[in-house]
């Protein structure tokens, strides 16, 4: 039986993951202009830049500029990407970000060397180190989570019980440092999900853990992004990452076509459509995902940038 969440609650990643990808440079201006629209939609949350190898992903260099350059929306939160110490450092340095702890295993080796170039034991051993680094600077702990959590492009399918025994590392480990998580995210990083996989993840650890929630970080590669997210909605999820315009992808995946992330205008749409709350504007959504399309240079997948919402055909049709 369908546990329909009646509000939702959607981080924007558009300017971070959306922009990691592209092969041209973005002009640094040009991201800060995206933003301050993006913080006009209603949104609460959003990812604006990533602390990185400028070497690795070049459109992240100016991180630092970025972020001294948005004008702070009241009632938004900005936030930054980090993968390891040194990038703590330099997202903390700049004074602006909303600073949270967050807690990740990857659940493929092979993307996990080629995105952060550690195995899969250091990473769990970090995971100590990690938690007194946030609690030394005071700050929450609140999410844990799992990339590749469906499936890898170098590792093949991953078997739910996999995710099951990650969870309870990251779960048993918190509790070891007395941090009790709130929300716990599976990322779809390769696009491997499907419908059924979502739930048979979700529903397994909503077993074992029931008083946690549950978050999305879904991929569009092979168009389930949106079918994805309905899935999620079926089994109670409240909260999704998501990028306008169906910006994004991951540049260590190893997809030569986009690989998007799931689309926040459609999105949107889909809940205000079922009577789910977002709290967002959707015009002003199609805006940004408009000007996300000038920015890039290139046409972006999403849909109701170009097919508009129902509203004004229903004004028309009632007139």
């Amino acid at each position: 039986m369908a546990n329909f969440p009646k509000t939702v609650t959607i981080k924007e990643e558009g300017p971070r993951e959306g922009f990691q990808i592209e092969k041209n440079l973005v002009a640094t201006a040009r991201k800060i202009e995206f933003i301050n629209a993006l913080s006009k939609t209603g949104l609460k949350t959003i990812q604006i830049v990533s602390f990185v190898n400028p070497r690795l992903v070049p459109n992240m260099a100016d991180a630092e500029e970025v972020v001294a350059g948005i004008d702070l929306e009241p009632g938004v939160e900005y936030t930054g990407l980090w993968l390891n110490a040194q990038g703590f450092e330099r997202a903390k340095a700049t004074g602006r970000l909303a600073m949270k702890g967050n807690l990740n295993l990857c659940a493929s080796e092979s993307f996990l060397t080629r995105n952060q170039n550690r195995t899969s034991e250091q990473q769990i051993a970090e995971l100590h180190g990690t938690i007194e680094r946030y609690k030394s600077h005071d700050m929450p702990i609140e999410q844990g989570g799992i990339s590749a959590a469906f499936g890898c492009n170098f590792e093949g399918d991953v078997p739910v019980s996999k995710i099951v025994d990650l969870a309870k590392v990251i779960i048993d480990t918190t509790a070891e440092h007395d941090v009790t998580l709130k929300q716990f995210m599976l990322l779809d990083t390769m696009g491997w999900g499907t419908p059924d996989r979502i739930k048979r993840a979700l529903g397994a650890l909503q077993d074992i853990y029931p008083d946690l929630e549950y978050a999305l970080h879904l991929h569009d590669t092979r168009g389930m992004g949106i079918a994805n997210a309905y899935a999620g909605l079926e089994m109670g999820v409240a909260h999704f990452d998501a990028c306008v315009a169906g910006l994004g992808g991951c540049p260590f995946a190893g997809n030569k076509a986009a690989a998007g992330n799931v689309c926040t205008e459609d999105l949107v749409f889909m809940c205000e459509e079922m009577g789910i709350d977002t709290g967002l504007d959707l015009e002003v959504l199609a805006e940004c995902a408009r000007l996300a399309e000038d920015v890039v240079g290139h046409p972006l997948p999403g849909s109701i940038m170009r097919g508009g919402s129902l509203d004004n055909l229903r004004a028309q049709s009632a007139a």
